[in-house]
């Protein structure tokens, strides 16, 4: 009796499903009033935000089983000749022409050498195409050049990543008229006219959108002519480089009250360029970024009048400001400040490895210490992670996409884990990080944590609105389609259109409950993985999490429908198990193009512990506060029945990390490859590894000495004393002795701090 109900049930599912004009009354007509009711209402702002961009990589880890051929497809992230010739030469003269002190606490600026230097060598005209005098450099490069340039000195690598991030370069490359580009990306290019942006102002920061400055089309006389144009009003703060600025771009609320350019009143965020000796531009005065040295300040204007063809991209491009802004925001988010993050970890890498080898307490190296190993594996990994996200995001970038989720997600992981590396650096280095002076190469870096995570929208914002916020939608194969098919006028069409997406998006449900559930019941153990090996369960436990991710993304819509996007904590979560798959698939890229080297496993091993156990954490915490509570059961029995098994990096994971790179070594020559060395170094970073290597080189000597004093033939001394009883005895010869000495004069050398007689 049981299995012909079972059998009756079945056939009626599928009769239902099979038959159109069925399905249709009983199924697609009922779900598709509930998707009208529960869509979330979006407002312009938020409608132009996601149909900007395109999705990338991220779309395959929201599918439930990510394509990794795909991933592996997209190929290493290589410099050109051209572009590795620029970092070997002009690159690396300008870094010997850094002296961070200098311009962070005497000159409060980059000095006058260093300006014409970035001007004259094209260090503004990185993205700027070559027919208008620029370097047409890959994003990959764009970060390489910042990169390094800020593991000696953020004020000046901010200077240089801001005119090759959004602002007038990207803005006219993509959206300018003729005339536009042949003016002005000659001028911007070779630095006769340095460029700024005006976005953000006292009401609008992060909602960017509801900027309240204001361009209002009306006639005016213009060089001696009645011209068409726009009175402008403008209040705006925080202007990197608007202090000296020649060239002025400009947001503002467009509108046309009395019709002269047609039937709409209100046209929308526009941008427009501007000279800043235009009539009635106020350069006003200089902000304080946490005492750095960049330029940045204030900007006004008050009934300033422009001709309409200062439009960027000329009066068609009226009201397209907002979709233009989206569209390259992917330079700053995803170029400029994750250069700066990634930098950080390679400069706090090879220092805090140097320094916990050479610093001794209790008569150990403090790196041989747990605790500080703990910490110290967390700044190895992290800045492999970094390097990572940092490699895999400007391949995409590369790849002529604009990943506007990979974006956001790389603007705040990588800026929060370059606060985490630099955080765990400073308590290694202690004392040699608090005391500012000219060796000091982590305090500026350290202070200028907070600027990177503020702009480009606050990290809290990202984190809680734009990552899944966009991610669900623009990553899901049916919701938008299913969005558009909703908003259609033909009310017949559109329910046809979403009974087809509806058959697809079940099915697609159905699929990922079922791999998720078989996932945790076999360990992920018949998962595909594109490779053999160690890494291999990666992937695979990977795939599982991504099949969660999905399922319980199909749920949260269906049952929380337009409530999910104030539930910010609830997608936040969600957005950080997105993160974190992006920030894993980075990792074992990166493990790919290095060539399996077996050298880099250590930090592979404790990434990807990381992400795994991040990514899991999330997903648990947000079944365990999901709004639904008999849901919550049904999702904790589908995706965790066993419960969360992922565990973060082990102890020994940790120990052998710190072992494997507490050492010269290719694995952490490659990952400090961004801090680069060179005879001139003044900043204290030469000083730590000098004293490194030198201490490396002795470490047979050191060992004749510990055998010696358990033997007893030797007393503990301090340093020099214990040299030269090593000598009268011939435990070393006096050459022994000498090269000892010198390598304790450099231990002395990189563990100073510097002092004043008076500040």
């Amino acid at each position: 009796m049981a299995t012909t109900l079972l059998i009756l049930l079945l056939i009626a599912i599928v009769v239902v499903f099979s038959v159109k004009n069925i399905r249709m009354q009983l199924i697609t007509r009922p779900v598709f009033s509930f998707f009208k009711k529960v869509l979330p209402p979006l407002s312009n702002t938020e409608k132009e935000a996601m149909e900007a961009g395109d999705v990338w990589w991220e779309a395959e880890l929201f599918k439930g089983k990510p394509n990794w051929q795909v991933l592996h497809s997209y190929g290493k992230p290589t410099l050109t000749s051209e572009e590795q010739d620029f970092i070997d030469n002009q690159v690396m003269t300008a870094l010997t022409m850094i002296d961070d002190y200098d311009i962070v606490n005497e000159r409060k600026d980059l000095p006058p050498e260093l300006w014409e230097y970035f001007k004259k060598e094209g260090f503004f005209a990185l993205i700027i195409p070559k027919k208008y005098g620029g370097k047409a450099f890959s994003a990959y490069a764009n970060s390489t050049i910042v990169s390094k340039i800020a593991s000696r000195s953020v004020s000046a690598a901010v200077t240089v990543m801001v005119p090759n991030s959004l602002g007038p370069g990207e803005l006219l490359t993509h959206y300018g008229t003729t005339e536009q580009k042949d003016h002005w990306l000659p001028l911007l290019a070779d630095g006769r006219a340095v460029p700024c942006f005006a976005l953000t102002g006292p009401e609008a920061g992060s909602d960017a959108g509801a900027i309240p400055d204001t361009g209002v089309v009306c006639r005016q006389e213009f060089n001696g002519e009645e011209t068409l144009g726009l009175k402008l009003n403008w209040n705006k703060r925080y202007i990197t480089l608007a202090p000296v600025a020649d060239v002025l771009g400009l947001a503002f609320q467009m509108s046309d009250p009395d019709g002269l350019l047609g039937d709409i009143k209100d046209i929308g965020i526009t941008c427009a360029l501007i000279p800043t000796d235009h009539q009635g531009v106020k350069i006003g005065r200089r902000h304080n970024p946490l005492n750095l040295a960049f330029m940045n300040g204030t900007t006004q204007g008050e009934d300033v009048f422009i001709p309409l063809d200062w439009i960027i991209g000329g009066p068609q491009y009226a009201g397209r400001g907002w979709r233009m802004l989206v569209e390259c925001l992917s330079a700053g988010r995803g170029i400029s400040l994750p250069a700066l993050s990634t930098a950080s970890g390679h400069m706090a890498t090879k220092t805090t490895t140097a320094y916990s080898v050479v610093r001794q307490q209790f008569g150990l190296p403090i790196g041989q210490f747990e605790g500080v190993q703990e910490a110290l594996a967390r700044v190895i990994a992290n800045t492999y992670q970094l390097e990572a996200a940092r490699r895999l995001t400007t391949t995409g970038i590369d790849l002529k996409v604009k990943p506007s989720v990979v974006t956001a997600i790389a603007k705040y992981h990588m800026t929060e884990l370059g606060r985490k590396v630099v955080d765990d650096a400073m308590d290694i280095q202690s004392g040699k990080g608090i005391q500012l002076g000219p060796k000091n190469y982590l305090g500026h870096g350290y202070m200028a944590l907070p600027i990177s995570i503020t702009v480009e929208g606050a990290n809290i914002l990202t984190r809680s609105l734009m990552i899944f916020g966009q991610g669900a939608t623009r990553c899901h194969p049916y919701v938008l389609a299913e969005m558009e098919a909703a908003a259609m006028e033909d009310t017949a069409a559109a329910i046809e259109r979403f009974d087809a997406l509806l058959l697809g998006h079940i099915g697609y449900a159905t699929r990922n409950a079922f791999s998720a559930f078989g996932n945790a019941l076999t360990g992920s153990r018949f998962s595909q993985s594109p490779v053999s090996g160690e890494t291999k369960q990666y992937y695979k436990d990977m795939t599982r999490l991504s099949a969660g991710l999905a399922f319980m993304t199909d749920v949260s819509m269906l049952i929380l429908g337009g409530d999910l996007k104030r539930k910010e904590m609830l997608s936040a979560r969600l957005g950080d198990v997105l993160s974190q798959l992006y920030l894993g698939s980075a990792t074992l890229k990166l493990f790919e193009d290095n060539g399996r080297q077996f050298d880099d496993l250590p930090a592979v091993r404790h990434a990807m512990a990381t992400r795994l156990h991040l990514a899991a954490k999330a997903l648990d915490e947000a079944i365990r506060n999901f709004p639904n509570r008999g849901v919550a059961l049904l999702l904790r029995v589908l995706i965790f029945p066993f419960g969360n098994r992922f565990k973060d990096a082990t102890d020994k994971q940790s120990i052998d990390l710190v072992e494997a790179m507490s050492k010269p070594s290719p694995a952490r020559d490659r990952l400090t490859h961004l801090c680069p060395d060179f005879a001139d170094d003044t900043s204290g970073i030469a000083d730590v590894e000098n004293a490194f290597i030198a201490k490396h080189a002795c470490k047979g000597l050191y060992q004749k000495l510990k055998q010696a004093q358990k033997e007893g033939t030797l007393a503990k001394l301090p340093p020099l004393a214990l040299f030269d009883a090593a000598l009268e005895i011939a435990v070393i010869t006096t050459e022994e002795h000498q090269q000892l000495v010198a390598a304790d004069a450099l231990r002395l050398a990189a563990i100073n701090v510097d002092d004043f007689e008076k500040l």
